[in-house]
């Protein structure tokens, strides 16, 4: 049976004092996607600053998080998104105790064929001269680059950590894909979706995803089919995850547990 909350529980999560991150064991029953989001989750991501707020109330659990190994983690980045736009998350890791860098190739411009090439080439290097696997933190078209890598290369991938990455449908279920003609490369997306059923990722995966996405579905986050996946909600907006402090929690977490 579930607890209810204790008195002040809300507010205390809301100014990032507690965590608001829920485990969900059973993805099968929270849905499929039906389409992007809704409009009114879209502009919900006007208000994603504040999420960065929240990181001030939390610095106490964020500095209690448990210690890096030192071993290598890269982050990629989401669609048009600078490599700089993972830096506070690096930053942070690195003070743990990790090796965090970017994934080296600047903004994401939405070729994830190529980018899956380039960086599995550049993570083979790197685990060879660290002479052990990587993690890979990926924000969404960079969740789906991460987990192309760990298919391929899964002897060089300890861990994939994702977070507002579609993991099936992608982009038709995104707001990209309402409000540009064109986005990420829609041939790629239908080739992973046809990998999934046949040889699906077996390292493994911690799936992030929120219902105040506004960007991608929530739903196009969950996933079916790997075997050692676990689901986490969280309650950010997608460009606010990048600074939620109880996806850095996570994130924390689950690198120390590889």
């Amino acid at each position: 049976m579930s607890r209810l909350p204790l008195p002040g529980h809300h507010l205390l999560a809301a100014a990032g004092v507690r965590s608001r991150a829920r485990h969900r064991a059973d993805p099968g029953d929270l849905g499929h996607p039906s389409g992007p989001p809704s409009t009114r989750a879209a502009l919900g991501e006007l208000g994603s600053a504040l999420d960065g707020v929240r990181l001030l109330g939390a610095l106490p659990r964020l500095s209690s998080a448990p210690r890096g190994d030192g071993h290598l983690v890269v982050d990629i980045p989401g669609w048009r998104a600078p490599e700089l736009s993972g830096a506070p998350l690096r930053a942070y890791l690195r003070r743990l105790g990790y090796d965090a860098r970017g994934w080296g190739f600047g903004t994401n411009t939405g070729d994830p064929r190529r980018d899956v090439a380039r960086l599995s080439e550049r993570l083979l290097e790197l685990v060879e001269a660290k002479g052990e696997p990587a993690s890979l933190v990926g924000w969404s078209l960079g969740g789906v680059i991460a987990r192309e890598v760990a298919r391929r290369h899964p002897d060089a991938v300890r861990r994939v950590i994702t977070y507002g990455t579609p993991v099936t449908g992608a982009p038709r279920h995104t707001t990209v894909a309402r409000a540009y003609r064109r986005g990420p490369d829609p041939d790629a997306q239908r080739v992973v979706e046809r990998l999934d059923p046949t040889a699906p990722i077996p390292v493994p995966l911690t799936i992030l995803f929120s219902k105040r996405d506004g960007i991608v579905s929530w739903q196009a986050c969950l996933d079916h089919t790997s075997p050692d996946a676990e689901h986490v909600e969280v309650s950010s907006t997608h460009i606010g995850m990048g600074i939620d402090p109880d996806v850095w929690t996570v994130v924390a977490d689950r690198l120390a547990r590889a």
